[in-house]
């Protein structure tokens, strides 16, 4: 059994993907700047020893962000939206209730009107003692 030279092996494809994906890449060029702009990277001191950069990135922040106010509101929106479409249903379903409630009387009603119409007429045609 020969192999077809056109055919891939899919695990030495899957091997050379990941040999190129944990290969070593210099950095991009300014990127150290961005970081000490960002107060991510310690700073070099004098000395040659790094100095620690305190994060404030979240001191600085208000306390109630904007996004978890908007998510607040959208969460109430869709708590009072199916609220409201609660009550619509229940609001549907007593008005077929009552709609079959009055098809009922109205059937029985034409029932009982029926059976007078009989009862009269045997009355008239019975002899009275």
């Amino acid at each position: 059994m020969e192999r077809d030279p056109v055919e891939i092996d899919p695990m030495g494809e899957f091997e050379r993907e990941l040999r190129q994906a944990f290969e070593r890449r210099p950095a991009p060029p300014g990127l150290k700047r961005r970081l000490r702009e960002r107060g991510l990277l310690k700073e070099p001191l004098a000395d040659g020893r790094r100095k620690e950069v305190r994060r404030t990135a979240k001191i600085d922040r208000p306390l109630i962000s904007w996004q978890l106010l908007a998510a607040c509101a959208a969460l109430v929106a869709v708590l009072a939206g199916g609220v409201q479409w609660r009550h619509v249903e229940r609001v549907r379903k007593a008005e077929a209730a009552r709609e079959q409630v009055l098809t009922a009387l109205r059937i029985t009603s034409q029932a009982l009107v029926r059976m007078n119409t009989r009862l009269a007429a045997h009355h008239r045609a019975t002899p009275q003692d």
